[in-house]
């Protein structure tokens, strides 16, 4: 007898704006389904998972929960406000019969101790607390929307061993390839409103919508012809010289209509990368470096030399130093010991993680162009702002939209277009498939294979290491790091194990991990306290990022004045700036206060 849905959704219907995002969409989950739901950015799919929640009424079909069944829901953005600490936080979403301790060892799994002030969570800890939250209570239907979004490869690779000893209903959507395929055995695709399943895991997906998508080109291509064929018909049949035949014309009406409801998969990303002149054969040349905050090692006695055209994937835990090393290896930061020799004639493009360069209030036109002209050079050629924003899937009336109007994915595509623009013979890319959507995953793959230059990729992402990289430098633990040939499988497979978390020490502050520059005095190992002028730092620079807050928060009102740059484009620009380098000033405050922290914590311990 046939298992019956504890939960279904038919004929989901809603309308954003003026456009119908869902038509008769439908999914239904089986006691124990694990569900990959997928579908490009802008498809429904979180709006899905929001109506399956209970989160959202949808403006037309029918949700169907079995009574009793619980639910619990990973929307992409938690809120923990209301709480005082994550352990509350997590507790509340137990239930009568759960396990009170769970609760504690979820968290202490994902790196927190549940004394945590939710209120100053970094974007990942309040992940992790969520994802604490929806676990404790083993539900029967997990709804998780990017559940691997901040968090580091120990984390996913634990976070996949839990949920695989969960006997929960499962529907998630991810960008993680090798996540979805470890952990589903059915598939559901939105695609143009409609949801089609697939019994089969994402595995077996792209295949399968491969397939799909070509037999829609057969069968639109049929359409044509025989559209083609009814109208010669019409203009030169014998009987249409004597008069029109009605059912004829009805048929061609009816192919016409026909051919304008079938609805074209979405256009593609066209990735074009603006190349610089080669760099020399040698980029980068390090040789036993080693980079320390205090007593902690970030890098020691590294040597590394990096040839024109490799493909290097950086990996490690959240805090094992990635970013520092790669200023190190760029001459942004120097080493304490050793040396590193850059090559001739480089030209570097860089998309960091966090996109600091892509400020909310600056439009998607001024974003792309610095505030310049429309035209930009791509290759050597002028094209416009509106056509390049086209090849990255954004439409012409957007481009006075603010970027912080913008969804994840198009801030991401919006930060992979800006860095590609630039001139360069060198990527260097900080977690670049944050927020991308798995066609564009593919397209970024396929333009870094044809790239002439090199690429230093940071990434959690397993398997585009795999597809990208052609060697892996893995951070060991205590400043160790070590270089493997091949991508990620290949490092695990010389390694004998994945990535592994380091060993629970104090709890990491949620503030930036390195900075861009060293403190202006950095201690030596041996003292035991810090200098009066570090002293005073640490207690004043609180205030200042206090200080630096308020002012960006009053320079955002103003400008969200939707008719102040049509008074006074000036002023707009002006206020733009102030905002621009208030932030700057918060961050470089905020990184400075974090080393003097740790410093302060290595001297005391």
């Amino acid at each position: 007898m046939a298992l019956a849905p504890i939960l279904a959704l038919k004929d989901i219907r809603l309308v954003m704006g003026s456009q119908p995002l869902l038509e008769g969409a439908e999914l239904s989950v089986l006691p124990g389904d694990k569900i990959a739901l997928v579908g490009r950015n802008g498809s429904g799919k979180s709006t899905l998972m929001r109506i399956a929640a209970g989160a959202l009424d949808p403006d037309g079909g029918t949700r169907f929960i079995q009574p009793g069944t619980t639910i619990r829901y990973l929307p992409q953005e938690p809120d923990l406000s209301g709480f005082a600490t994550t352990l509350a936080y997590v507790e509340h979403g137990l239930t009568e019969g759960n396990d009170a301790f769970r609760a504690q060892y979820l968290l202490e799994s994902l790196g927190l101790t549940g004394r945590e002030d939710p209120s100053k969570l970094s974007g990942g800890e309040a992940r992790r607390a969520a994802l604490a939250r929806v676990l404790a209570p083993e539900p029967d239907i997990l709804l998780l929307d990017e559940p691997t979004n901040h968090l580091d490869l120990p984390a996913i690779e634990w976070l996949e061993a839990e949920i695989r000893s969960l006997r929960s209903g499962l529907v998630i959507v991810s960008h993680d390839r090798r996540f979805l395929s470890d952990l589903t055995r059915a598939t559901v695709w939105i695609d143009r409103g409609m949801a089609r399943r697939l019994d089969k895991g994402f595995a077996a997906f792209e295949d399968w919508r491969d397939q799909v998508v070509e037999e829609e080109e057969t069968a639109r291509h049929k359409l044509d012809r025989q559209i083609v064929r009814e109208e010669h018909w019409l203009t030169y049949g014998v009987t249409a010289r004597r008069k029109r035949n009605v059912g004829r014309l009805e048929r061609l009406a009816g192919l016409r209509q026909a051919r304008r409801d079938q609805k074209r998969a979405t256009g593609t990303v066209k990735f074009n990368v603006s190349e610089a002149d080669s760099s020399g054969a040698l980029v980068a040349d390090a040789e036993a470096i080693s980079k320390s905050f205090g007593d902690r090692a970030i890098v020691r006695d590294l040597s590394l030399r990096v040839i024109r055209g490799d493909r290097l994937g950086i990996v490690g835990a959240n805090g094992a130093g990635k970013t520092t090393l790669l200023k190190l290896l760029f001459g942004e930061i120097a080493p304490d010991e050793g040396r590193v020799k850059l090559g001739s004639n480089l030209a570097i493009a860089s998309l960091d993680q966090r996109r600091a360069g892509l400020s909310p209030e600056t439009s998607l036109r001024e974003a792309l162009t610095a505030g310049g002209s429309d035209t930009l050079i791509i290759n050597g050629q002028p094209k416009h702002v509106v056509g390049y924003m086209k090849d990255f899937l954004f439409a012409p009336e957007q481009a006075g939209t603010a970027v912080g109007k913008l969804s994840g994915g198009e801030r991401g595509r919006l930060a992979l277009a800006r860095a590609l623009a630039l001139p360069s013979n060198i990527l260097v890319l900080d977690e670049p498939t944050n927020d991308l959507d798995l066609e564009t995953l593919d397209l970024l793959q396929e333009m870094l294979a044809d790239y002439p230059g090199t690429v230093i990729l940071v990434s959690h992402d397993r398997d585009f290491l795999d597809r990208v990289a052609t060697s892996v430098l893995v951070a060991e633990g205590q400043g160790v790091w070590t270089e493997y040939a091949g991508g990620y499988s290949d490092m695990v497979a010389q390694r004998g194990a994945g990535i592994s978390a380091p060993a629970p020490q104090k709890r990491q502050k949620s503030l930036p991990q390195t900075a861009s520059q060293p403190p202006s005095n950095p201690a030596p190992a041996q003292r035991a306290k810090l200098s009066f002028k570090q002293k005073h730092a640490l207690e004043t620079l609180p205030r200042e990022i206090e200080t630096l807050d308020a002012r960006i928060a009053e320079l955002a009102k103003k400008l969200a004045d939707g008719s102040l740059y049509a008074r006074d484009p000036k002023g707009f620009e002006k206020l733009s700036g102030e905002l621009a380098t208030a932030q700057r000033a918060k961050e470089a405050a905020e990184e400075q206060w974090l080393e003097l922290e740790m410093l302060r914590e290595s001297l005391e311990t």
